[in-house]
């Protein structure tokens, strides 16, 4: 079940962030709609794809999946200013599936030094 949800959220970062940093017309339209500027979509982008690929890769999986818990509160605070619902809720099953995830990396690793 975590290794699922390990790579479902990776997916979702990974390719989230892949459309902004390819700076495509949907994404841009959004950061503008938004009052953000590009430079904000591009350094999100990176920050998801970075997370992603930690996740998948395990590079400090642990600490990417917090990091991303926090990127998805400023994802879900933007959708809610701007009246965004669809969208709101998406952010915020994400955010949901993020700090489950978190949980379950920090218990399982407590469980496992608690064994040594």
């Amino acid at each position: 079940m975590v290794k699922i949800l390990i790579y479902f959220l990776a997916a979702i970062y990974f390719l989230s962030g892949a459309a902004k940093l390819a700076g495509l017309e949907f994404e841009i339209t959004a950061f503008e709609r938004w009052g953000y500027p590009l430079w904000f979509m591009y350094f999100t982008g990176l920050a998801e794809v970075a997370g992603g690929i930690a996740l998948a890769a395990n590079l400090l999986r642990k600490l990417a999946a917090p990091a991303l818990s926090a990127l998805m509160i400023g994802a879900i605070a933007t959708h809610i200013m701007h009246q965004e619902w669809p969208m709101t809720i998406i952010a915020t099953v994400i955010f949901s599936l993020t700090v489950l995830l978190t949980v379950k990396l920090w218990k399982n690793d407590a469980e496992v030094q608690a064994q040594n």
